[in-house]
């Protein structure tokens, strides 16, 4: 199987990559992304090609290797709150326009698309559980730029659906619920709002600046571990029953405030050499959303998958829980800063 990876480089790029070529042999993967740090351990694998390209720049090589693989994850995309807020277009950009063409491609010649969709669609849905083909997409109203991550991301769930009813485009949705774990951000950059949360919070202890829990971090979010999310990926490309669904990827066992969750990784990295001093002296904070994100953000107070599709269709369900899932995670962070010491 020929499988291309667009955004080979990115967090769950790099994963997927990884697993394939230590767990399925006769796979080749063609990989593109503007870098391949994240995938420099795995260049000498004679079943990985790695191409330096910009999707936005250079389409037409992009395109040549859609005409010549069996499954495209288009994985290339912004994911963050920040980005979404300071720079809108750029998200929509990427994360629509983008990912469009790489989908009319698909459809015309014929080939198998696996989409990362995002638990963002579901937006202010007020369900318990969020359910694939019954809750509400709700989003805020249009001042609130925050939104067009999620709405570009919804548009495209819609338009892939609809070419699978009019020309029998082969598709499989999947919606990630928070996936953690190695190399999902830079904790040297110091900067707030430029990593997710378990990294930000990570990167403000090795910084020694306190942790800004923003409105308070009452929020509620569901955390997967990578290797829970990539096995889901694996069987979704395996199993036929995946054609033409949604699946939502997470682990509704792992819920957990983000006040909650700060204490945890406060708690826990202060056990390890790299991050001990500083967390004993970094504070958690409240801040209000308007001056840590700007007053283009809004957000959503509780997110929660129902996972039944994946259990029932695919075997699939995650294993890794909360705790193991943060001390794996903080693991790699503290050796790569051992290493750099």
């Amino acid at each position: 199987m020929n499988i291309l990876i667009i955004g080979a480089g990115g967090f769950i790029g790099s994963h997927l990559c990884e697993e394939i070529l230590n767990s399925r042999k006769d796979w080749n993967i063609s990989a593109l992304d503007i870098s391949s740090a994240k995938i420099d351990h795995l260049l000498p694998s004679k079943n990985l090609n790695f191409y330096k390209t910009d999707i936005l720049d250079d389409y037409g090589q992009t395109e040549e290797h859609i005409k010549n693989c069996d499954v495209v994850f288009p994985l290339a995309a912004i994911a963050s709150p920040l980005v979404y807020v300071q720079d809108p277009l750029r998200v929509f950009q990427l994360d629509f326009e983008a990912n469009l063409r790489i989908v009319k491609s698909a459809v015309k010649y014929e080939k198998r698309v696996v989409f990362p969709s995002t638990s963002e669609v579901y937006g202010m849905c007020g369900d318990e559980e969020f359910e694939e083909d019954n809750s509400n997409c709700v989003t805020g109203p249009i001042c609130k730029q925050r939104w067009i991550y999620s709405c570009s991301k919804q548009m495209l769930d819609r338009v892939i659906y609809a070419y699978g009813i009019r020309d029998g485009l082969r598709y499989t949705l999947f919606r990630p619920f928070n996936w953690i774990g190695p190399r999902l951000d830079d904790i040297k950059n110091e900067n707030n709002g430029s990593s997710r949360v378990v990294t930000q919070f990570l990167s403000n202890i090795l910084h020694g600046k306190n942790i800004n829990l923003v409105d308070g971090g009452s929020q509620i979010r569901c955390f997967t571990y990578i290797s829970d999310g990539i096995d889901a990926l694996i069987k979704i490309i395996e199993n036929a029953a995946a054609d033409r669904q949604i699946f939502n990827v997470g682990n509704p066992h792992n819920q957990c405030s983000i006040r909650e969750l700060a204490q945890k990784i406060l708690s826990l990295a202060s056990e390890y050499d790299v991050f001990r001093e500083n967390a004993r002296t970094v504070k958690i904070v409240n801040t209000d959303s308007s001056e840590y994100y700007g007053k283009s953000y809004q957000d959503v107070s509780r997110r929660v998958p129902s996972v039944r599709r994946a259990e029932e269709l695919l075997g699939w369900k995650p294993v890794v829980g909360m705790d193991d899932l943060l001390i794996k995670t903080i693991n790699f962070y503290a050796e790569i800063l051992k290493k750099d010491s």
